[in-house]
């Protein structure tokens, strides 16, 4: 069933030129030995084989017919197109010929198109005052409306001028945009339109004027009168919005005058500028003597007051997207920066030094200034950085180690001519300083009776005692270095001896000052105690916290040891003050239920006052407070006979209590009968204590009041 020779080389052509059909061939091929070699393999099956070559035969027929129909209608189809073809180019050339004529005429009518310019200035003269009629009511008003928006301006009617300036300006930006799109602006119109709203350059500036000055008094006006502050916020939010809308370049290609205003930005460097010139405009002539303590502590008390301004009343009447408390926040540290590294470039004395880095390092962070309770948690400046450099601090630190041992250049230059010269400088150095000091002392007993007489003067009295302790030390620890045989990096060198106690008593004086300071703002309170409004409730004890916790915040400012000592001492005060009010008996218990309650209020005041000493920097082991504890046990004990087992062992922990301050203790209780009494006074006596080494005194400091005389009639005998 293969193909013969000549079969394959007469196909060759037509499979050279269609491959398709010798693969369909070849599969043909293939189905028809597969179909033959299942016939013959099975011989029953050739009887169908007569059948099978007529439906092939059919089958073939049917294909050739339609394909001699499909190659028809291709050829019909082939013929369509070619007399279209053959139309077309007849068409493409007649309208050739057309063109060719159209350009000829063209050509010969070019001197015509130049008459059309005069047409084109009519056009445009026509659009021109179209574009003016329809803005003629509008533009007849404008002269009027400039009128009536200086006439509110001047009335201080701030949005009702700015919603009229705002109409004159839509007006006007209008009418330049008109030209503008319709690409007739020119120098000339823009000059014309300029002209006719010259008016509203000088309503922009008296409104820019008001505006800038009541920010300028925003501080004051938001107690006094916020709306006048907020109508100024909004004329300045109103025009940021319309120059965002002048600045979307996707809706707009014409930028009016003046625009844009920026206005929100003009804002903030105005509260800037204010804020510089009230507080950081100060020079060094001012601030001679005590004029920097001064100025850095109105800088403390003003910036504080401020801020708590900004914090409570202006940032309700901002936009909170202006972050009014932050940004207020950060021009404060940076002008006050600034202004202080101004202040270091000068030429200070050390004294002026120390006050600055004091007020820089330990002031500023501190709960009275910038870690006020009324600021957090709003107010962080944490997150700002240093107020002055690192490398500052660290130049003045060295700057103050400078000046501070002048006196020691002196002795120096005494030794290059003779030892003893040497030793005669420091003795007579030493001698001055002990006068000084003495001096010193004696100005501050003056200064403290001058407070006394009237307590708003002076008005830093405390800081200056706390910056004379400082000074004190600073001097003490330099005094050591000015030996003949002594360094500044060598091992110090000991004290003169009278001039180390006349140290201690300059130290002492200051700290005795301020605990008197101090306690005449408790006194008030423990006139009160004991009473039955202080058996009520807890005000008492909070109101001596506060005072408390206000004057050792003060004493943080001094060194570490000083500080331990006014701590250790303000605690032995407020114990030996409550101490010393309990025993005034002004309130003697009258049952067991209000003994009870005495008691509970003793352990809850002793409670109370030892956290906050704890919290303050004092142990608990170094506390006097504890006193009061053991006291109410003896005010709680519901057995009176057991009072001599109780006293004794509160005799035993505080030795130096006497009889007098057993018996005026044992009246609170309001129960102790004189058989009693006489038995604890007795034990006592036979119990007598002796004061360990290295006691520390709680009731020798204690006076107890006398008892009261009874009333006797002139030239009668007493009852």
């Amino acid at each position: 069933m293969g193909m013969s020779a000549e079969e394959e080389d007469s196909s060759s052509p037509k499979d050279e030129e269609w491959p398709e059909v010798e693969k369909a061939e070849k599969l043909a091929r293939g189905a028809a030995l597969k179909w033959a070699s299942g016939v013959f393999y099975h011989p029953d099956k050739l009887e169908g084989l007569g059948h099978y070559w007529r439906r092939e035969t059919q089958r073939n027929n049917s294909i050739q017919s339609r394909l001699k129909s499909t190659v028809q209608s291709y050829l019909e189809g082939v013929s369509a197109g070619l007399e279209q073809l053959c139309m077309a180019t007849d068409e493409v050339q007649s309208v050739c010929q057309d063109l060719g004529t159209v350009q000829w005429n063209l050509l010969g009518s070019a001197e015509c198109f130049q008459n059309l310019e005069q047409l084109r200035a009519v056009v445009t003269d026509h659009v021109q005052l179209g574009l003016v009629v329809q803005s003629l009511p509008q533009l007849v008003s404008v002269h009027e409306l400039l009128s009536q928006t200086l006439h509110l301006l001047h009335d201080q009617h701030l949005l009702e001028a700015h919603a009229g300036l705002m109409v004159l300006e839509r007006l006007r930006d209008n009418t330049l945009s008109q030209l503008h799109h319709s690409d007739l602006l020119n120098a000339q119109d823009l000059d014309i339109v300029e002209s006719y709203f010259s008016g509203l350059q000088k309503v922009n500036e008296e409104l820019t004027r008001q505006l800038w000055n009541i920010i300028g008094r925003s501080m004051k006006l938001v107690h006094e009168d916020p709306a006048l502050f907020v109508s100024a916020v909004r004329i300045i939010e109103r025009e940021e919005n319309i120059d965002a809308l002048f600045l979307d370049t996707r809706s707009h290609h014409f930028l009016p005058p003046g625009r844009p205003k920026s206005w929100r930005q003009k804002f903030y460097q105005v509260l800037q500028e204010t804020i510089t010139v009230a507080h950081f405009q100060a020079s060094h002539a001012d601030m001679k003597g005590p004029g920097m303590a001064r100025h850095l502590a109105a800088l403390q008390s003003n910036i504080l007051a401020e801020l708590c301004v900004v914090k409570d009343l202006m940032v309700q009447c901002c936009p909170v997207h202006y972050n009014i408390v932050n940004v207020c926040t950060i021009m404060y540290h940076q002008g006050l920066s600034s202004h202080l590294q101004d202040i270091l470039s000068w030429d200070l004395d050390k004294q002026e030094i120390f006050i600055v880095l004091d007020w820089v390092l330990h002031v500023y962070h501190s709960p009275e200034m910038m870690s006020h309770p009324d600021l957090l948690p709003e107010v962080d400046v944490s997150t700002l950085g240093p107020l002055v450099p690192p490398e500052v601090v660290d130049h003045m630190e060295r700057k103050y180690v400078v000046k501070v041992r002048m006196l020691n250049e002196n002795i120096r230059v005494a030794s290059l001519i003779t030892d003893s010269l040497q030793q005669k400088v420091y003795t007579m150095a030493m001698d001055e300083l002990e006068t000084f000091l003495a001096r010193l002392r004696e100005a501050l007993v003056e200064y403290g009776k001058e407070h006394q007489r009237d307590r708003a003067k002076p008005k830093y009295y405390v800081p200056y005692l706390l910056a004379v302790l400082n000074n004190n030390m600073v001097l003490s620890s330099s005094i050591c270095s000015l030996h003949p045989n002594g360094d500044l990096l060598s091992e110090p060198r000991e004290i003169p001896t009278s001039l180390k106690a006349a140290l201690d008593r300059t130290q002492k004086k200051a700290c005795q000052l301020l605990l008197e300071e101090l306690l005449v703002d408790l006194q008030p309170l423990y006139m009160q105690l004991p009473s039955r409004k202080w058996l009520s409730g807890s005000q008492l004890v909070n109101s001596t916290c506060e005072v408390i916790d206000k004057y050792v915040r003060d004493f943080a400012r001094v060194r570490k040891p000083i500080f331990k000592l006014l701590l250790s001492e303000s605690e032995h005060l407020v114990m030996s003050q409550y101490l010393r009010a309990l025993m005034q008996k002004k309130l003697v218990c009258k049952s067991e239920e209000e003994r009870s309650q005495f008691s509970h209020r003793l352990l809850q005041d002793a409670t109370q006052l030892g956290d906050l000493f704890h919290s303050l920097g004092l142990d608990k082991s170094e506390q006097t407070i504890e006193v009061i504890v053991a006291l109410q046990e003896l005010i709680r004990l519901k057995d009176p006979a057991l009072l001599s087992l109780e006293v004794l062992g509160f005799v035993t922990k505080y030795p130096d209590i006497s009889d007098e301050h057993v018996s005026a203790l044992l009246d609170l209780r309001g129960d102790v009968s004189k058989e009693v009494r006489n038995m604890v006074m007795e034990m006592m006596a036979q119990n007598p204590q002796a004061l360990p080494e290295n006691y520390q005194p709680i009731f020798s400091n204690i006076l107890v009041p006398g008892p009261e005389l009874p009333f006797c009639l002139r030239k009668g005998k007493c009852a």
